[in-house]
This record gives C-alpha cells, structure tokens and sequence, in this order.
C-alpha cells in the first residue's frame, strides 16, 4: 500500500483525526478546525475519555453547528491495536500528547504502518531521533509523511529560514542567524516536555549518535547548525544568547534535503533580549533549572506545581506576542526577515497544527515520505497557509 499512488487512502472514512483533543492545546487546536475545515472535510476528534470527548463537542457545535455530529474516537496512547485502527481510519493525523518520548512511539508506528501522514508538537529531540531510526525506512516504504514539530517549535524557524533563503542568491554559501523574542508564558504540558528531556541528556546524546549512524551522509553539499557562543547583535541591538532547542536541528535538515539553500548553509539560533543582566538572570535560571532536572524529587515537585492540561487564559494569550528576525547572507547580498505572531506556544501552535493537517491533506505537495521537516514536506503551500491565516512573513530590509 503506498500513499502516493492514492490506493486506500480516499476511501478511508476521515481526513484528519486530531488525537489528544481534550487536552490544553488539543481544545485549541480543535477549535480552529472547527472554524476553518472546508466543508468537505471529513474529520474527527480522540482521545481516552468519552465524556471528555462529548463536553467538547458540544462546545464545537458552539462555534460550528455542523459539529454536533462531528465522530469521537475514544483510544489511549498505550493501546497499539487501538491507536493502529485509528491510523488506518484516516488520511492524517494530528497528536498533542506528549512527551511524546513517554507517549508518542504507537501512534508514529501505525501511522508509518498505514502509510498515514503524521503531525505532532513535538520539541523533544531524543523522540525526533529515535523515530527516524525506527520507523523512517517503513514510512517511506508506506508513503507515509512523519512530520514532527508542526507548532512553534519548529515552523516560525524552519519556515522562517525558508522564506529568508528565498530572497538570497542560489548557488553559493548561505548564512542565517535567527533572533527569537516573546512575552508569553507556557502551560503544564509544555513545562513537563521541557523538564522530560532535561532530565534526559544521556539519553538525547545516544539517539543523536544513534541516528548519525543511520542517516545518509550529504555528498557535496554542507548543511550545519552549529551552536555559538552568546554576543551582542548589531543587527537586531539585543543580546543574542544560543537557544539549545530542536529549532535550529529542524532547519539544517531542511537544508540538508533542499538544494535551495546552497551548497554550503550554516544557521544559528539565539534568543533576543535587550539587556546584560537579563541575559546573565535568563542563563543563571536555565541552568538552575537544567541542574534542578536531574532530581527526580525535585523534578516531580516542579511538575506539580503546573500540571498537564493546565495553561495560560485567554486574557494572558490575548497579550501575548512572538517574534522571530532572521539575518541572512550570501553572494554579497544580505537581507532582514522576520515572522511574527500572537500567542506563539497555545494560540499560533493550534494554528500552525491545525493548518499543517490542512496542508497535508488537501494540499498539493512535493512527493515526499518518511521522517520529514514542514519545509520539505509542505514549503510553500504551508507558508501560504499561515500567512492567509495572519502569522506575518515579511521582508524588513535588504542591502
């Protein structure tokens, strides 16, 4: 069975199934598709409670009434043989349960199993590794697209450097640096995701290491995204301090596929702030945190004081705000870029998941599959997308 020759995949009864929708960012999540799925859109929510599932619905049909009959998938992250029925129900599916080093593995299976596209919120990389190790040959084999990090980490980024590397030269050695700035705050999901692969560094190591051993070597090209130290930026007039996310991992293998970003591209990535002694209290408080991880107690007690499901109100993310400038350079030309929105982890991320399942769904795309990044699975179609649904991609300047 291959998806990219059409075979069972139309015939199945949905579109998109959107798994973990009573969640924190699934109800967003839901929600925006509510009020922006075409008609024709045949999709469902799941999750392991019914009830739960049926509030939600019917809080749906407030904002849609065509989704008082919208179908309930009741299934758990820890059922294979649900989570693989599940899979081959649809064209797509869209998970926000994590950590999904704990909880995603079944669901990235079946889908690689059914040749069923995959999108998730995913910012952990020792899971992103380990996937690809495990279940990328099958995927491409299937024709499924496993695409991870479908919210704000990682498409502002990944998208971001794509559109910069458009308004370069092509041919030649291309540098981008992108600067990160926000206001937001994070809910008890995310919180435990972070604290997950803090706590887990021996293990992150093992699965890069592991993957490296896997992953084909680039011939003839160079794709890299090494991390720099912290400095003052010119460019941006803030402290730039290296962001030790899955962003920048994203980016370079988007470049490492797409020959678009020349034959030799490098990409940093840094936080923005504005001042010394809030650069010097972020690191000191990062690295407290880091170092707080590795206690399972104290781990255990952090979680608890913010706990999955838990998050911002609506007032809060009404206020918040992101932006991401980027520098890019090359061929004696050098360009400011930079993507901006509201709300970027709840808010922007249902979004950006919401409209990644769109995407892959009714989109037409370049032939793809296996473990894929959002620039080379949707690029242009998905940049068109958000953009339409007011995140702004906008040239600021060029010299």
């Amino acid at each position: 069975m291959n998806r990219q020759n059409g075979t069972d995949r139309a015939q199945r009864p949905y579109d998109i199934v959107l798994f973990g929708a009573t969640g924190f960012v699934g109800v967003l999540t839901a929600k925006y598709l509510a009020a922006h799925t075409p008609d024709d859109c045949r999709w469902a929510i799941a999750g392991r409670s019914r009830q739960k599932l049926e509030q939600l619905r019917e809080r749906l049909a407030a904002v849609n009434p065509g989704c008082a009959e919208l179908p309930l998938i009741q299934t758990d992250a820890d059922d294979p043989d649900a989570l693989r029925e599940l899979a081959e129900s649809t064209r797509v599916v869209a998970t926000t349960v994590g950590p999904y080093v704990w909880y995603g593995e079944s669901l990235v299976s079946a889908c690689a199993e059914a040749g069923t596209d995959y999108a998730d919120l995913t910012g952990e990389p020792e899971f992103v590794d380990l996937m690809y190790v495990r279940h990328d040959g099958r995927a491409r084999e299937t024709g499924a697209r496993i695409v991870h990090a479908c919210g704000f980490d990682s498409i502002p980024h990944d998208l971001g450097a794509y559109f910069t590397v458009q308004h370069l030269p092509q041919d030649v050695p291309l540098r981008v640096d992108g600067f990160v700035r926000s206001n937001a705050t994070f809910s008890g999901g995310t919180f435990a995701s972070a604290l997950t692969a803090m706590s887990r560094g021996r293990q992150m190591l093992r699965a890069a290491h592991e993957r490296r051993l896997h992953e084909p070597r680039l011939m003839g090209r160079r794709a890299r995204a090494p991390l720099a130290g912290p400095r003052f930026s010119g460019e941006t007039g803030a402290w730039a301090l290296p962001l030790p996310t899955i962003d920048p991992q994203i980016v370079a293998r988007s470049a490492a596929v797409l020959p678009r970003y020349g034959p030799d591209f490098r990409y940093r990535h840094y936080a923005a702030v504005r001042t010394l002694p809030m650069a010097a209290g972020g690191v000191a408080a990062l690295g407290a945190l880091f170092g707080l991880a590795q206690l399972p107690p104290v781990r255990r007690w952090l979680s608890d004081r913010l706990k999955p499901g838990e998050g911002p109100g609506e007032g809060r993310r009404a206020k918040s705000w992101f932006s991401v400038r980027f520098v890019g350079e090359g061929g004696g030309r050098r360009v400011f870029t930079e993507v901006s929105g509201g709300d970027p982890g709840y808010d922007e991320t249902a979004k950006m998941l919401a409209e990644s399942a769109l995407c892959l769904a009714f989109d037409a795309l370049p032939k793809t599959s296996g473990q894929v990044t959002t620039a080379v699975a949707m690029g242009d179609a998905l940049l068109e997308r958000l953009q339409a649904a007011g995140i702004t991609f906008r040239v600021a300047a060029t010299r």
